[in-house]
């Protein structure tokens, strides 16, 4: 009952101990590498699953094995997250559940926008496809 309770104040205790465990493997990774994994860290934990502790978590151990696995076999860091780091990190992430504040807010858009089309008669006025007359 005490574990709930402290779990219930500070959140999951295991969800904890895995982000500080990979944490440690990140900071052991070699400079480069570190730094790289720090900056797609740095875009996932701003970008990536809002509502899902398990799948962030999950997610940056798989990062951290993927650094780790790109040290391993001698595969650059270039070489790892290709010419668009963007495209890359927005890969990585694409594989997790979870969901991101960012494609919540573009759904929300695109509704708002369709809700207000419905509303305004579905017209098509202002696109500026036709020319004035």
């Amino acid at each position: 009952m005490a574990k709930n309770i402290i779990e219930l104040v500070v959140g999951d205790l295991a969800d904890k101990r895995k982000y500080r465990e990979y944490k440690a493997r990140a900071k052991a990774l070699p400079a480069g590498y570190r730094e790289a994994e720090a900056a797609v860290e740095r875009y996932v934990m701003y970008l990536g699953p809002t509502d899902d502790g398990a799948s962030l978590i999950a997610m940056l151990g798989d990062l951290a094995d993927l650094f780790e696995q790109a040290v391993a076999d001698g595969t650059s860091v270039r070489d790892l997250v290709g010419a668009d780091p963007v495209e890359f990190a927005e890969t990585f992430m694409a594989n997790y559940s979870g969901g991101s504040w960012i494609t919540k807010e573009r759904a929300r858009l695109a509704a708002s926008i369709d809700e207000a089309v419905g509303d305004a008669g579905g017209g098509t006025a202002g696109t500026g496809s036709g020319s004035a007359s």
